[in-house]
């Protein structure tokens, strides 16, 4: 069980800039205590083995074109962070690694370098900085923005427009993060008109536009409305990984919310079935739980395009970008050796390798009806 005990670390209101002080707070959270949620629905696939995969493990690419962009792997270091100046060289060590290995990235909710709280010039350049560092350091990647939907209700499509502008970015992610707001101490609760917002991004941003949850999982009635509104990808940010309730669980003073954070810790659709549930409508991005190669592989089995993952690169981030080089590597290598034990030369032969599926996975696609043995067949069931 989980010590919901421990104190969250408060920030210091007369802060006028109490957006730039929580970024601190989520960093030392995530890096100091267990804020994971505890199933993906991952764990519950697995592959069956081709002991003649009758191919070269040197003739495998992992090379795909995503949202117009070429990358190297399927893969993307998912939004993590900025908007304080301590976090720029965490961005420029990601930066220089997704340069280097042929990935992309998101960066971290921009809110805190959009809100100008009657900070002195020199405070919102460092703000700025702390974003604009990764397009100087990966110059060819592939970067998307990221601005929380409550933001654009708040300011208009004005915040995205400039969220784009200051980091040249590649696509911009809309985040939905309204399970982690209502726990959250200073969080935005209206949620009213966001589709209406939304769907004024997507027709005046000349940008591909992701909507991307943050940890509770896209369902398919959400994921047919993300379409028609005119999005260009989903990431499901399904439950399974870093659990933003438990986060605020940590920073919040009051005894009610940390009760109510510790009950809803775990909340969302896990991962794998928020991918089967939205696979149908656009390009999808597996985040939630992705922790190696073979994460990944499963993801694209059973219909998203990519994988990403934010938590695990953080440490290696606060030391260099060797580190997170090491880790990218992890992930590749993993994903490659999934792909020649199952025969695979080119990514999409991943969608029509047998699988084997059992627990609260299995369970789930009898409860929407999918045929369990033809899904584990052909995923076009």
């Amino acid at each position: 069980m989980r010590d919901i005990e421990k104190s969250g670390v408060a920030e210091t209101k007369s802060n006028p800039n109490q957006t730039s002080n929580r970024k601190l707070d989520h960093i030392r959270i995530c890096l100091e205590e267990e804020v994971e949620s505890d199933y993906s629905g991952l764990e519950e696939i697995k592959f069956v083995n081709n002991p003649l995969p009758e191919l070269d493990f040197n003739d495998i690419t992992t090379e795909v074109v995503f949202l117009g962009k070429k990358l190297s792997a399927p893969f993307l270091i998912a939004s993590m962070t900025g908007g304080h100046p301590d976090t720029t060289e965490i961005n420029r060590n990601l930066a220089v690694a997704v340069e280097e290995s042929g990935i992309g990235m998101g960066v971290g909710s921009q809110r805190a370098a959009l809100e100008d709280r009657g900070l002195e010039k020199l405070e919102l350049e460092e703000l700025e900085r702390s974003f604009t560092v990764v397009r100087e350091f990966a110059p060819n990647a592939f970067i998307y923005a990221n601005i929380g939907l409550p933001q654009i209700l708040q300011h208009g499509i004005e915040y995205a427009e400039k969220a784009v502008e200051m980091i040249d970015a590649d696509a911009i992610a809309i985040h939905l993060n309204f399970m982690q707001e209502v726990i959250q101490p200073e969080g935005d609760v209206n949620a009213r008109n966001g589709l209406k917002a939304i769907r004024e991004v997507t027709e005046s941003l000349k940008v591909p536009v992701i909507v991307k949850e943050t940890g509770g999982g896209v369902a398919a009635f959400v994921a047919e409305k993300i379409r028609d509104i005119g999005a260009d990808a989903i990431d499901v940010g399904g439950a399974g990984g870093t659990s933003w309730i438990g986060v605020e669980v940590y920073r919040t003073e009051d005894e009610i919310s940390k009760k109510i954070g510790y009950e809803f810790w775990d909340w969302g659709l896990p991962t794998a079935f928020s991918i089967v549930e939205c696979r149908n409508y656009l390009p999808l991005i597996a985040t939630g739980g992705i922790r190696s190669g073979l994460d990944v592989a499963k993801s694209i089995a059973i219909g998203a395009e990519i994988g990403s993952a934010a938590l695990p690169f953080l440490s290696p981030a606060t030391r260099s970008s060797d580190e997170v080089l090491k880790l990218i590597e992890f992930f590749i290598r993993g994903l490659k050796i999934a792909m020649f034990l199952t025969g695979c030369r080119k990514i999409k032969e991943l969608r029509n390798r047998q699988l084997i599926v059992h627990g609260r996975f299995k369970d789930y696609l009898e409860v929407k009806g999918i045929d369990v043995q033809k899904f584990c067949r052909n995923r076009e069931v």
